[in-house]
């Protein structure tokens, strides 16, 4: 508690100061009539960079290579209003214009737009709708930003600056079909009355070999789980141009990872049209929302009926579109980090709609292992408990434990890009997710963002509702039968955001439980990264490429093992 009490103290002690002495920084921004007309809400961001290589926009991030940015709330933001950027607006990684260091700097700013949503909860809230990119802020169709100039800011600081958005973030091409993939979208009746306004799922639909060819087929379905996906992704007719530039891949520290992406694809493509590969349907699901990529595919306070929306609405109609079996015995989810929650979560929350989940390196799926906090005893999240000495608590590693950022620089950044939820980031989705809904009609906070102290009434709200351990631990009684053989779980014990440590609490409950036993598997790779999905021969960045082939031999073997008797275990199965 100390830690971050003194942490409190010294940004109100500094703020202070400010107050006190004069203000040594200012800089204006503003937006022309041309960019756009009238008023407009939003999260007014001004970035300074000291990389050329970039627009400063896309170069915010947590890590080490981290460029600064300040934001603030705008609210009836008019054409030719001017807006000041001073040594008061909060920002990252230093806190305050007044700590930026002299020198010669990129600048830019961006308007982040919002929009009101009605919902049926009774609440008004000021969120950014997506427009077709998957909520990210730096390339949302609709948003206001500038061209970057330099400025110079010495030693008496800066001065006189105006920055004008001038430009606007242009429309987004959808997909279009081809002979394999197919595009939908459909109204869903359940989000649109919680939103106030009409809202929509989409999805791409991998179609099997021989989909035409055999209209007497119907299909078992795979629902890959994830990010917002553009497109199908990892499925290409034609191999690698060999004139194709090779790029190097720091994530992976591998040459020519984009030749291999497209080498690894069309290879796909040639596994999918072989004679003994089973025919199924592969869906990749778009449910973005107005606060993150996606919605995590359940129901929640803040975010609305996405579970049932989901598998209630999208699932049955693309199912009657393309011909899938649609019973619940013939139905498989798998995906990684998000998508390994989502699997395991939908699974968990619609248990006999699914038939089993392959959940790699999945978001943390015990609550006493949030990341490295324990949500439930620990009185702060950003600071381990000490007399004497500040240490932070990290988020991210390399897997040799070299740690880039902590939990309180993740937690800060996402202050600057949005307050009340709204960054669009990893930590506010799982607020967002998780968390009851606050007075205001936005997710209450599980710690106070500023200084990391946790509020025990939502976390115990977060425990009840979405720890996965526990609901499966409280009703075992109700849920093991429908689970028997449908939990697979696999995670790098060196993932980079420490989800093994929830991963292994979860394996301790399931292997201790007999009654019944659950006959799933939780497996781990050594030394592995995030997101180790449980091949022990290939390194990561080549098997999380093979999601779509990898789990098929065990969703075969789970259908042989499950299927009622009468089920249709052949018309799919033609060569």
């Amino acid at each position: 508690m100390k830690n971050h009490l003194f942490a409190l103290v010294c940004l109100i002690l500094f703020l202070n100061s400010c107050t006190k002495n004069k203000i040594t920084n200012q800089i204006v921004v503003s937006f022309s009539k041309e960019a756009k007309e009238g008023a407009v809400d939003g999260r007014l961001l001004l970035m300074l960079s000291t990389n050329d290589e970039k627009e400063p926009r896309f170069q915010i991030s947590s890590g080490l290579n981290a460029q600064l940015i300040f934001g603030m709330d705008v609210e009836d933001f008019k054409p030719g209003d001017e807006i000041v950027f001073d040594d008061l607006v909060f920002g990252f990684p230093y806190a305050s214009l007044a700590e930026v260091s002299p020198g010669e700097y990129n600048v830019q700013a961006l308007l982040h737009t919002y929009e009101t949503f009605n919902l049926s909860t009774g609440h008004t809230v000021k969120l950014p709708m997506d427009n077709g990119e998957g909520q990210q802020w730096n390339r949302s169709p609709g948003n206001l930003y500038s061209t970057p100039f330099k400025i110079t800011i010495n030693e008496n600081g800066v001065q006189n600056v105006s920055v004008t958005m001038d430009k606007v973030i242009p429309p987004i091409e959808e997909a279009e079909d081809t002979k394999w993939i197919k595009h939908l979208k459909i109204k869903s009746e359940k989000l649109s009355e919680f939103w106030g306004r009409d809202m929509y799922l989409g999805a791409h639909i991998l179609l099997p070999k021989g989909f035409e060819e055999h209209p007497e087929a119907k299909y078992p379905l795979m629902i890959f789980h994830g990010h917002f996906p553009n497109d199908f992704g990892g499925f290409r007719t034609t191999p690698p141009d060999p004139n194709t530039k090779p790029e190097y891949s720091a994530r992976f520290d591998v040459e020519g990872y984009n030749i291999i992406q497209k080498q690894e694809a069309y290879d796909f493509y040639k596994r999918w049209n072989e004679p003994d590969f089973p025919r199924f349907l592969i869906i990749e699901i778009q449910h973005p929302t107005p606060y993150y990529d996606d919605s995590y595919a359940v129901n929640s306070a803040s975010q609305g009926p996405y579970g049932d929306a989901i598998t209630h609405e999208l699932i049955p109609y693309i199912e009657k579109e393309f011909r899938g079996i649609g019973e619940g015995w013939s139905r498989f989810l798998y995906g990684g980090s998000t998508g390994g929650w989502e699997a395991l979560a939908v699974q968990v929350k619609y248990p006999e709609e699914y038939n089993g989940c392959f959940a790699a390196c999945p978001d943390p799926i015990d609550f006493r292992a949030y990341c490295l906090t324990n949500i439930y005893e620990d009185k702060n999240a950003y600071y381990y408990e000490s007399d004497h000495k500040v240490a932070e608590v990290p988020a991210h590693r390399d897997y040799l434990g070299h740690v880039q950022s902590t939990v309180r620089e993740n937690n800060h950044l996402e202050l600057v890009l949005g307050t009340k939820s709204r960054s669009g980031q990893q930590w506010d989705i799982w607020e967002a997710t998780y968390s009851p809904q606050g007075k205001d009609g936005y997710p209450q906070r599980l710690w106070d963002k500023t200084t990391g102290v946790i509020n025990p009434e939502v976390a115990e709200y977060w425990k009840e509702n979405f720890d996965l351990k526990h609901i499966l631990e409280r009703d075992w009684d109700k849920l093991g039968e429908n689970l028997k053989g449908k939990i697979h779980i696999y995670c790098g014990d060196m993932d980079n955001y420490y989800l093994n440590n929830a991963v292994y609490l979860m394996e301790d409950f399931l292997e201790s439980t007999t009654d019944p036993y659950y006959e799933g598997e939780v497996l781990y790779g050594d030394r592995a990264e995030h997101c180790w999905n449980g091949d022990p021969e290939l390194p990561n960045h080549i098997t999380r490429m093979r999601y779509n082939t990898m789990y098929v031999p065990k969703i075969m073997q789970r259908i042989a093992e499950s299927a009622p008797k009468g089920a249709d275990l052949s018309s799919w199965r033609y060569k």
